[in-house]
C-alpha cells in the first residue's frame, strides 16, 4: 500500500521526505509552547495565550498575500524564504525572556507559516496528476501526523520544566527540522516554478480572489470547510479538552492517551482509507466525514453522561471519541486538498490553496471563542447539541455540492494521465 500511495516522480517523493523530517521537529514543540511560556518563562497564562492569539491573527491576515505571491512568482521563491523565516523564529524562542520578545519571535514565525502550507500544496499538486493526487495527499498527512507523533515522544523524554536548556534545544532541533525541506528544494530547481508563465506571457494573473470567489463550486466548498472545521478540528484544543476534564470528569493523562490514539489511528489507517477511496466520490465521502465528526462528539457527550457512575467507561468515551474523529481525518485529508486542486486553474492555484487553507485559520478563531460559553451551558449538553448538529449540517453541504462538480472533479471518474511524447529515434 505504501508502494501504490507514493507518487510516481521521485521529486514528489523527495519533498514527502522534507515533510516527514520537518514534522519531527514540529512534534518536538507542538505540545509546549503555552508550558514553555508560562512555566519556564514566567508569562501570565493571559499573556501567553494573547501570544499564541496574536501569532494565528497574523497568519490569518497574511495568508492572502502568501497565495498571491505564489500565483505571480512561484511556490519555490516564496515557500523557501518563509521556512528559512520559519526556521529563524522557532529557534529564536529559545531566547524569549518577555511578553514583548515573545510577540516580536511569534510575529516572526507567523510570516513564515503564512504560506508554507499552501505553497507545498501548490508544489505536490503540479508534481502529481488527478489520479494520484489524493493518494498523494493522505500520504503527506499520514506523514506529518507520524512526524508530529515521534517528534511528541522524543521532548517528552527529554523536557523539565526545571531545566530551561531542555526547551532551547527542542526549539534550535525545531528550527534545524524546518530547514530539511527548504534545502531540499534547493536541489531540485525546476520544482515550484511559476505555473502559468509559459501560457501567460509572464502576465500576472486576472481576477485575482474575486475570480476564486465567483467559483461556485469552490464557494460551497469553502462553505462546507468553515462549518466542518468550527464544529470539527476548531473544538479539539479548547472544547474537547474542556468537555473531557470539567464534564465527563477525566484527568488530563486520560486527554493526552486520548490525542495518541487520535495520532494511531490516522499511521494506522490512512493507506487503508486512500486505497478504499479511489474511484469513489469525493463529496460523498466528505459527507461521511461530518457524520464520522458528529458520531465522535456523540461518543463524548456519552462519557459526560456516565461519568459520576463509571469512571473508566467515561475514560474509554474520550479516548473513542479522539480515535474515531481521527478516522475521520484520514478522509478528510487526501479529500479537500484534492478536490480543491481539481478546481484550481494553474494561474489561480496559489490561491485556491491559501483560501482553503484560511479555512482553518478562521474557524480557528471561531471555534475557541464559541467553545466555552457552550459547554458552561447545561453541563455541555448544548455545547454537543451544536457540534454534532454543525457537523451533520456539513455532511448536508458536501451533498449539495456534487451536482455543481464533473466526474472528474468529483473523482468518480479517474483522469487520465497524459502520455509523455516517445523520444524520436537519431
Amino acid at each position: 500500500m505504501i508502494r501504490r500511495a507514493l507518487p510516481r516522480r521521485p521529486e514528489a517523493r523527495r519533498i514527502l521526505i522534507g515533510t516527514l523530517l520537518s514534522a519531527i521537529g514540529r512534534g518536538l514543540t507542538l505540545p509546549f509552547l503555552f508550558i514553555y511560556l508560562t512555566d519556564v518563562r514566567g508569562l501570565t497564562d493571559a499573556r501567553a495565550g494573547l501570544v499564541i492569539g496574536w501569532y494565528g491573527a497574523v497568519t490569518l491576515v497574511l495568508s492572502p498575500l502568501g497565495g498571491s505571491l505564489i500565483d505571480r512568482f512561484g511556490a519555490r521563491r516564496v515557500v523557501i524564504p518563509c521556512l528559512v523565516i520559519e526556521a529563524a523564529g522557532t529557534g529564536s524562542l529559545a531566547l524569549v525572556h518577555s511578553t514583548t520578545s515573545a510577540f516580536l519571535v511569534m510575529t516572526v514565525i507567523a510570516v513564515g507559516s503564512s504560506a508554507i502550507w499552501s505553497g507545498q500544496n501548490t508544489i505536490l499538486a503540479t508534481l502529481t496528476d488527478d489520479g494520484e493526487r489524493q493518494r498523494v495527499f493522505g500520504l503527506n498527512f499520514a506523514l506529518l501526523n507520524l512526524g508530529i507523533g515521534v517528534g511528541g515522544l522524543i521532548s517528552g523524554a527529554i523536557i523539565d520544566t526545571e531545566r530551561p536548556v531542555t526547551f532551547q534545544a527542542i526549539y534550535v532541533l525545531d528550527a534545524v527540522s524546518y530547514l530539511t525541506p527548504a534545502i531540499i528544494l534547493l536541489t531540485l530547481p525546476a520544482v515550484g516554478r511559476r505555473i502559468a508563465a509559459a501560457s501567460s506571457g509572464d502576465a500576472p494573473s486576472t481576477g485575482g480572489y474575486f475570480a476564486v470567489l465567483r467559483d461556485r463550486p469552490f464557494r460551497r466548498l469553502v462553505i462546507f470547510g468553515l462549518v466542518l472545521t468550527t464544529c470539527g478540528y476548531a473544538q479539539i484544543e479548547v472544547g474537547f479538552a474542556a468537555y473531557a476534564v470539567r464534564v465527563a470528569e477525566v484527568s488530563p493523562r486520560v486527554v493526552a492517551w486520548a490525542l495518541t490514539a487520535n495520532t494511531v489511528m490516522i499511521v494506522l489507517a490512512q493507506l487503508v482509507v486512500i486505497r478504499r477511496l479511489e474511484g469513489r466520490s469525493r463529496t460523498g465521502a466528505l459527507a461521511v466525514v461530518g457524520a464520522v465528526f458528529a458520531a465522535a462528539w456523540l461518543v463524548l457527550g456519552a462519557a459526560g453522561v456516565v461519568a459520576t457512575g463509571n469512571a473508566i467507561v467515561a475514560a474509554l468515551c474520550v479516548v473513542a471519541c479522539s480515535a474515531i474523529f481521527g478516522f475521520g481525518e484520514t478522509m478528510l485529508s487526501p479529500m479537500m486538498p484534492a478536490l480543491t486542486n481539481a478546481l484550481a486553474t494553474d494561474e489561480l492555484r496559489g490561491r485556491y490553496n491559501a483560501m482553503s487553507s484560511m479555512i482553518f485559520g478562521i474557524s480557528g478563531v471561531i471555534g475557541p471563542v464559541t467553545a466555552g460559553p457552550l459547554i458552561g451551558a447545561a453541563d455541555g449538553k448544548v455545547w454537543v447539541v451544536a457540534v454534532v448538529g454543525g457537523c451533520l449540517v456539513a455532511s448536508l453541504v458536501a451533498l449539495s455540492l456534487r451536482r455543481l462538480l464533473t466526474p472528474i472533479q468529483d473523482g468518480r471518474v479517474l483522469a487520465t494521465p497524459v502520455a509523455e511524447p516517445a523520444p524520436a529515434h537519431a
